[in-house]
Formats: structure tokens, C-alpha cells, sequence
């Protein structure tokens, strides 16, 4: 960032000089030389913003590829634990308790089935990654059966929901604990009532301050047709509303 700053203020210098000389000389061959020296800076300032710019989108994709890799790494070691507890159970003919891991099995696929079902993808990948990517929330995603946002929101109103909801699980992280180790449980809820979407956030125990907590929560859904119920926030609950297209 420094130094494209500093390659911005040097190309700057470098397009007033000629404009100087270019007032106070009148010789054509001399106005010729100075054109040139523009084009040639233009030229120069051009091509290192093409080459910043593809370096970026690389570091980009490279950090995608990785957090991806990361959390697919993540869903093999959490089936092969099941796979391993389920052999195991198998191997020794206590059916009872097999039956009662496949239920907790099922169940968390269908959780990720209902979370990959939203239809705004920066929204499904960032849920679908929080194991990897955060280890201060142990956040539980609860998405009402059947429910696809991508229909009923506009794509500016996805955007911000994805945004808001990104904010304020960010929010808890660090407003809603007590101290800085401290690993806090929060449960979010996705569902439709009536003609809005709503997500709710419950921590477990208490908020850690609840005042900052609120403000960073007003502060994501600044400009933003979605709206915060106060009564909620009493208890360290938050529960945002976005009214939906259709």
C-alpha cells in the first residue's frame, strides 16, 4: 500500500514537470519531447497498476484455496472420527448406541444441507469455514428447513445481509466476551416470519459488554433496510430484521 502511494506521487510529480516546461517553452520539438514523456509515464503507471492489481487477485486465490483446502481438511477428520466411533460400536455389537451416533450424524448433515441452501455464497462459504477461520466462537447455525434467500432478497439486499450477519457474529467475538481467552458459545438462528427474514444470536451465559456489543451491532446495519429489535438486546439476545422482496 506504501509504496503504490508512493509510485502514485512520483507519477504525479513526474506529469506537473513536463506541464511546467511545457508552459514556458514554445518549441514544437521541445512540446513533441514533453507529450512523449507523458505518454511514456501514463504508460508506466499503467502497467504497474495492471501488475498490482493481478497480484493481488493472485493473493486472493490463494488465500480462497487455502481456507477452502483448510476446511474441507476440517470435514474429512471430523468423518473419519464418526467413521472410526461407528466401526467401533459395530465392533464390539453395541447396536444402541450406533443407532444414536447416525442420529447425530444426519443431523449435522442436514444442519450443513439447510446452511448451503441459503443461496448467497459469500454467506454459505464464510458459515460453512468459521471452524477454520475463528476459534474464540463456538457458533451453532440453526437455518430453518427449506429456506433459500437467494429468491427472495435482491442481489444488493443479499449483500447486506451477508454483511450484517458476518458483522455482528463478529460483534460477539470480541464484544461479547468477558475476558480475551475466554471461548464464548453463540447460537444463530435463520428463519422467515411473515414478510422478513430474521436472525437471531443467543449467547450462552451473559454478554461480556453488552453497550459495545449493541453499538457494533448499529453500526453494521447503518444504511441498511434491516432493522435491530431492542427488546432483545437486554439479555445479550440480537435480533435482526430485513423485510424480503417478495
Amino acid at each position: 500500500m506504501n509504496d503504490r502511494r508512493s509510485l502514485t506521487i512520483i507519477a504525479g510529480i513526474l506529469l506537473l514537470i513536463p506541464l511546467v516546461l511545457f508552459y514556458f517553452n514554445r518549441s514544437l520539438l521541445i512540446h513533441i519531447l514533453l507529450c512523449m514523456w507523458v505518454g511514456v509515464v501514463i504508460y508506466g503507471y499503467w502497467v504497474y497498476m495492471r501488475k498490482q492489481q493481478e497480484a493481488e487477485k493472485r493473493r486472493l486465490l490463494e488465500s480462497f484455496q487455502r481456507t477452502a483446502t483448510s476446511t474441507l481438511a476440517h470435514y474429512r477428520h471430523d468423518w473419519m472420527n464418526d467413521l472410526q466411533i461407528l466401526y467401533g460400536y459395530i465392533k464390539l455389537g453395541k447396536h444402541d448406541k450406533l443407532l444414536g451416533s447416525l442420529d447425530r450424524i444426519k443431523e449435522r448433515m442436514a444442519a450443513e444441507s439447510h446452511i448451503s441452501r441459503l443461496g448467497i455464497p459469500s454467506l454459505v462459504f464464510y458459515l460453512q469455514s468459521f471452524r477454520e477461520m475463528n476459534n474464540s466462537v463456538q457458533l451453532e447455525v440453526v437455518v430453518e428447513e427449506g429456506l433459500e434467500l437467494g429468491p427472495l432478497l435482491g442481489r444488493r439486499e443479499a449483500d447486506d445481509w451477508a454483511e450484517t450477519v458476518i458483522e455482528t457474529i463478529r460483534a460477539y467475538q470480541f464484544a461479547g466476551r468477558s475476558s480475551w481467552g475466554e471461548i464464548i458459545g453463540l447460537t444463530m438462528s435463520i428463519y422467515r416470519e411473515g414478510g422478513e427474514v430474521v436472525v437471531r444470536f443467543e449467547p450462552a451465559g451473559t454478554s461480556g459488554n453488552p453497550e459495545l456489543l449493541k453499538a457494533n451491532t448499529v453500526k453494521a446495519i447503518r444504511n441498511k433496510l434491516i432493522y435491530l429489535k431492542e427488546e432483545a438486546m437486554q439479555q445479550g439476545v440480537c435480533e435482526l430484521r430485513m423485510p424480503l422482496a417478495i
